[in-house]
């Protein structure tokens, strides 16, 4: 079994677990018996799969290390002419044309001719050990190398964490619906048994008649989005430093998570942009009043009270945080314990997560369970060279795209906690 297989059934195993976990966890229970052997099962088999990936990848290792021991070597015994040998005279043209690999790619036409509409035609590379890049054949030109350190210091980007809070689901669809409900039940009152068979509100008649009740649902749908970014690179470029496709890779997922954790906060629903929680209708606002830390306690009250809604984390921004982490009483010391007191981030008990995204002056409380992100097509890379004269130029694009709905199922269940006066 491949390294690839082994990372995909482990990924099955560990996504079956989580869905079981989700479902319990957005209907706010626990595991039922059955449910809790499932998710065992399931994480035993994927922690089976730890060893045989360690195996796998110390394999790939091993290939690629007698690779490199061996590179710009010709390991291959000498072949015969008419072997597969590279075409020997001529041109550099007749070699190319009297080559086996252009020979093979070009019987694929009917009578060996091109089509005049065919389109995104790439015939395989011919490779000529003997053509030099110097000068001439006794040019060393060609071999004089750089002294590369290895050494790269990229510029550095924001940690994320609001993307850890939401719930995560998966969907098949361009479109997710969820029902949010918009008028609860209110109507319950004691009720006196009847002492009538026929009720006409003469004195001491008791109807015994039970309130009926009344509520009301919205149909809510969020279409998926895309979330791109590309990069232009030459193929000589990627050829000759492999780690360079690793780290322009990273880089555009880096880029992909920035935006989606910006969208989940701050999108404003138009075009492409996700509804963020802080422009989702219904969400709760608690002025300032005070101080900080009277606000929030107060926010945490309104949202239990109001929004009937059990907060799991707090959002700020570091600078704001930087701002509560160094309150301190009348006699000069840390509500939080100052420079050796600190653990685990929490305000009036509640986790603390810090966000970049987040405005600054602004802190956002919520029960994180009502906000999903449902994936549709999670962060992939692609290359191509059809992208306008990139063939001809030896670039390729290399392109880093997601596809996802996000939705805030219960918007009473967060509330926006103003940390400034007048704000």
């Amino acid at each position: 079994m491949t390294l690839k297989e082994l990372r995909e059934r482990k990924r099955v195993a560990l996504k079956a677990a989580r869905d079981i976990c989700a479902v319990a966890e957005g209907e706010d229970r626990g595991l039922s018996a059955e449910e809790r052997e499932k998710v065992k099962g399931y994480a035993e088999e994927a922690a089976s799969y730890d060893a045989k990936i360690k195996e796998a990848q110390a394999d790939d290792d091993l290939k690629r290390q007698i690779l490199d021991m061996g590179f710009g070597m010709d390991l291959d015994e000498p072949k015969a002419d008419g072997q597969g040998a590279e075409p020997k005279g001529g041109t550099l043209g007749e070699r190319f044309v009297n080559s086996d690999e252009w020979k093979g790619w070009i019987e694929r036409f009917p009578g060996g001719r091109v089509p005049e509409g065919a389109k995104g035609l790439m015939s395989p590379p011919v490779e000529f050990k003997d053509l030099l890049t110097g000068s001439d054949d006794e040019s060393a030109g060609a071999f004089v190398q750089t002294d590369y350190t290895g050494v790269y210091e990229p510029l550095g980007r924001y940690p994320l964490s609001v993307l850890g809070l939401v719930q995560r689901r998966s969907t098949t669809s361009d479109l997710v619906e969820f029902v949010r409900q918009t008028t609860k039940v209110q109507e319950a009152a004691p009720t006196a048994e009847s002492n009538v068979t026929t009720y006409s509100g003469a004195s001491g008649e008791v109807e015994g008649a039970k309130p009926e009740g009344a509520t009301a649902f919205e149909k809510v749908t969020e279409a998926v989005k895309t979330i791109a970014v590309w990069l232009p690179a030459t193929k000589r470029a990627l050829s000759d430093a492999a780690q360079i496709r690793g780290l322009i890779d990273q880089e555009l997922r880096d880029d992909l998570a920035e935006e989606l954790e910006d969208q989940l906060l701050n999108g404003n629903g138009t075009g492409e942009n996700f509804t963020g929680i802080m422009n989702t209708s219904g969400v709760l606002t608690e002025a300032w009043d005070t101080d900080i830390l009277t606000t929030a306690r107060k926010a945490i009250t309104t949202l239990e009270v109001t929004g009937l809604a059990q907060p799991t984390a707090w959002v700020v921004h570091p600078s704001d945080w930087e701002t509560i982490d160094l309150l301190q009483d009348s006699n000069g010391q840390y509500y939080w314990g100052g420079p050796l007191g600190q653990g685990r981030k929490t305000l009036w008990g509640i986790p603390v997560v810090t966000s970049h995204a987040m405005d600054e002056g602004e802190a956002l409380l919520g029960d994180w369970r009502k906000a999903i992100l449902w994936d549709r097509e999670r962060a992939t890379i692609q290359v191509s060279d059809s992208h306008e004269d990139f063939f001809i130029r030896n670039m390729v694009a290399i392109l880093a795209e997601m596809r996802a709905a996000f939705g805030v199922i219960r918007p009473s269940g967060f509330i926006v906690v103003a940390l400034e006066s007048g704000s």
